[in-house]
């Protein structure tokens, strides 16, 4: 790998960039920011004199839980964004070509691509290891626990790595792309977790393929005692995870290199140097007709998405089906399980149906606009009378007319769930609208940020790293706040750093080329009111959860929507009055 010229050539230009070191530095506060929360939180404004030494080792091995989990999910999130959409941007802007018809090796290629865009990655992961270690300091943990967790989220790079590239090298749309990669991470722990279950105990691989979850090797590396009963020493590895996942990875980029000039270049090239070498054949095609909006008419009656787009809603399908089935038929059902002492089972499976609706819809809001750019297909709109306010009402529409499965299926399942009385009426509608609200937030900020970056990489990564982020942050406060279950006014001051460093985060992501006073303000409200409407949510709240809610993304709604038809003016080089 460090003979790669491409690797070579990424390791040698991050660090000129002053992004580089803001989000190592933004990485370790963020987690420095995490401790002391969950300190303020937990132990609250005692004295430090009255802490037991058993606080202290139960506050650190809470905090370095909290950290491992969000650790390991930032890396899977994080290295199928970073890989698919650097080798999908290659794909957009045909330098792909070009890199094939170098003298490198196809592995070259492969491995380069690869490992390169998840440079930033592994520079995380290396800069967690001081904070882990200091964190040891509270007691509560053991080095030995440090040094795997490390190596499983390593090793988890590696895999989740492979299995992008895969699905870059072989899809053509940034949409497909994306979306392929995050189903199929998905619906292969899924199916990883329904073998384990069907395998007997005693089994002799069963160690092998659940060490494929890095999930369940995480949590028993956490929890060591939990597979301890007898008097034995105890000890943590993780070796049965660590070589299935390698050999996992080894496997998909074996895989990938055998059929690189198989996929590229791709069939559409071949179609178009045909059509080329055949200028004089005249073709009769039938003509359609095109709508009076033409940017809508292409989004809903071309496959300007790919051709396989079916694939992944069927997948969406499969896996929101089994996800249901799994909630309604698991034992926490029958035995009236709370988690967090207010969602059910049943209600936990709908957040995760809707929460993968919200990203696939952003991606594919982000894609829309993205494609147009790295296409060049953006500027022909210089020659054309579109107006500002046609192209983006025209993009949208076309959004949610191709986002309709990713909206009506959440929907049903809430029509099913209220009907087996897992809610209630009033819950049913809040739950409803706030999905609905969320919804039209996730794509306008998709748009937004397809307008704002001109880079499409660093377009993905700041919307899809925004709606990451925002989500996660609403868990972690829902977590928190179940360990010391309080009202609004008394946890607000603990969680007042956490808040305003997450304000500041997305008021710089929303305003990053055109500064908005109404962008800053949604900003720096919608972190407090989300606050606000989570502590609500854990006391027994509903209506005014739903206020809440409805206010706090329905203004960045409105302030996204107005810069971004005045951003489209600039980007063209004219007025909306051009036209008249």
């Amino acid at each position: 790998m460090f003979n790669n010229p491409i690797f070579i050539r990424e390791a040698l230009t991050s660090p000129r960039q002053l992004n580089h070191y803001l989000i190592r530095s933004g990485y370790v506060a963020a987690v420095f920011i995490l401790i002391f929360t969950a300190g303020q939180t937990i132990l609250g404004t005692q004295q430090i004199q009255s802490t037991t030494i058993g606080e202290f080792a139960r506050l650190g091995n809470l905090i370095f839980q909290m950290i491992a989990f969000l650790q390991l999910l930032l890396v899977l999130f994080f290295t199928l964004l970073f890989s698919a959409s650097s080798i999908a941007q290659e794909k957009d802007r045909g330098t792909l070509i070009l890199l094939l018809m170098t003298e490198l090796k196809d592995r070259e290629l492969v491995s380069g691509k690869t490992q390169s865009s998840l440079l930033i990655v592994y520079v995380l992961l290396a800069s967690s290891i001081p904070v882990c270690v200091f964190l040891r300091l509270l007691g509560g943990i053991e080095l030995s626990q440090i040094f795997w967790m490390e190596l499983l989220c390593l090793i988890t790079v590696f895999a989740t790595g492979s299995w992008a590239a895969l699905v870059a090298f072989w899809r053509e749309k940034t949409f497909q792309t994306l979306a392929i990669s995050v189903l199929g991470m998905v619906v292969f722990l899924g199916v990883v977790e329904l073998i384990v279950n069907l395998m007997p105990a005693g089994s002799s691989l069963r160690p092998w393929i659940a060490g494929l979850n890095p999930f369940r090797s995480l949590y028993e590396i956490l929890n060591p005692l939990t597979l301890h009963t007898g008097l034995d020493p105890i000890t943590v590895s993780a070796w049965p995870s660590l070589i299935s996942l390698f050999v996992l990875g080894i496997a998909l980029k074996a895989f990938t290199v055998l059929r690189l000039r198989v996929w590229n270049p791709s069939r559409s090239v071949y179609q178009s140097t045909a059509k080329t070498e055949n200028e004089t054949v005249i073709v009769k095609e039938k003509s359609r007709v095109i709508w009076s909006n033409p940017v809508i008419w292409r989004e809903i009656m071309t496959k300007a998405y790919g051709r396989k787009v079916f694939v992944i809603k069927l997948a969406y399908f499969l896996l929101a089906g089994f996800t249901l089935w799994s909630a309604v038929s698991s034992e926490a059902v029958a035995q009236g399980v709370l988690y967090l002492g207010v969602i059910p089972p049943q209600g936990l499976a709908f957040a995760g149906i809707a929460w993968l609706s919200l990203v696939l819809a952003n991606t594919q809001a982000v894609t829309s606009l993205t494609t147009e750019k790295d296409s060049k297909t953006l500027e022909l709109l210089l020659v054309t009378d579109i107006t500002a306010k046609e192209f983006v009402l025209g993009k949208l529409g076309g959004i949610f007319y191709n986002s309709k499965e990713l909206i009506l299926i959440p929907v049903l399942v809430l029509f099913y769930l209220v009907s087996q009385g897992a809610f209630s009426t009033e819950g049913f509608l809040c739950a409803l609208i706030g999905f609905l609200a969320l919804m039209i937030f996730s794509i306008v900020l998709g748009l937004h940020m397809g307008l704002t970056y001109d880079n499409s990489r660093s377009a993905i990564g700041a919307s899809l790293g925004t709606m990451f982020f925002l989500f996660v942050g609403i868990g972690v406060f829902m977590i928190l706040l179940v360990q010391a279950r309080s009202s609004f006014a008394l946890q607000l001051q603990s969680f007042l750093v956490f808040i305003i460093v997450g304000s500041a985060a997305l008021h710089s992501a929303l305003t990053h080329r055109n500064p908005s006073r109404a962008l800053a303000i949604s900003a720096w409200m919608l972190p407090f009111l989300t606050f606000y409407a989570i502590t609500s949510f854990l006391l027994g709240g509903t209506l005014g959860v739903l206020v809440t809610i409805l206010f706090a993304y329905g203004l960045p709604v409105l302030s996204m929507y107005i810069p971004a038809v005045s951003e489209f003016d600039v980007a063209l080089g004219k007025t909306t009055y051009d036209k008249g």
